[in-house]
């Protein structure tokens, strides 16, 4: 079972809301209310970093892109590098879903 550093009763909770999510409007809704326009568009930022990190793009590119710092898409990176997997699990069930 995987335990994580920010594991607690409350995460816990939110993870499960998360989950109960049926469909993109439904997570609309949900992180519309409870993530700031800002929070969530870092969050779009650093996984669309992430996706093309995975492509292999330069961060020159991705900063283009996406107007990400240098900061940000180094710290995707070490994410992806040194992380929980957590990415890479996403990607790859997104992956399979467009097989």
């Amino acid at each position: 079972m995987y335990t994580s550093k920010l594991q607690s009763a409350e995460v816990d909770q939110l993870m499960e809301a998360v989950l109960s999510l049926e469909n993109v409007e439904e997570a609309y809704r949900f992180f519309e209310d409870i993530c700031t326009v800002s929070e969530l568009k870092s969050i779009a930022q650093r996984f669309d970093v992430a996706n093309m990190l995975r492509e292999g793009m330069t961060y020159t590119s991705i900063a283009e892109k996406t107007g990400a710092s240098t900061a940000t898409i180094s710290r995707v990176n070490r994410s992806l590098q040194f992380g929980s997997d957590g990415y890479k699990l996403v990607f790859e069930k997104l992956d399979a879903k467009k097989q």
